[in-house]
């Protein structure tokens, strides 16, 4: 399968389509967000947890780098900022390889710089902000697209 593209036209929107992906989900699963600031990553997240019935608050990782979201019960869901990292030693200093391919699915913004390390079996998610269609003050559409590497990230990407 090739890339699959959506658009969203609202935060809103963007919330609904990770909650979709959020309910496909399972563990060891692996999903790489790549935009830039304000494309809609953490956003996408709060929808793939809540998906996933997760009730905790979904915040952008950066100065934690690794947040661990779900109550006790619940598959827990990895969510890596790996913005600040430079070197990929410093995965094992984070639990990185613990969490990948562990008891949860793992959602890693701004891992593009380490797909080597992530594995071949992972699904690509490009956020783009579409400034311009949108009127001056309004909220812009995003583009989500997604390009499946391996049988499993072709699987949710089909299933969408």
């Amino acid at each position: 399968m090739s890339e699959k593209r959506f658009v969203t036209n609202s935060t809103s929107e963007t919330i609904a389509l990770g909650e979709r992906l959020g309910r496909l989900l399972r563990a060891g699963d692996v999903l790489v967000l790549t935009g830039d600031l304000g494309a809609g990553k953490t956003q996408l997240t709060k929808g793939i947890a809540a998906g996933m019935g997760i009730t905790d608050d979904v915040t952008s990782p950066t100065f934690n780098i690794l947040m661990v979201y779900g109550d006790a019960g619940d598959m827990p869901l990895y969510h890596f900022d790996l913005y600040r990292l430079d070197d990929p030693d410093q995965l094992e200093d984070i639990g990185f390889y613990d969490a990948l391919g562990g008891d949860g699915p793992c959602v890693i913004e701004w891992g593009e710089q380490f797909v080597d390390q992530i594995g071949d079996d992972r699904l690509d998610v490009f956020l783009t902000r579409l400034d311009s269609e949108a009127a001056a003050g309004e909220e812009p559409p995003r583009e989500l697209r997604l390009v499946p590497h391996g049988a499993r990230a072709t699987e949710l990407a089909e299933s969408l």
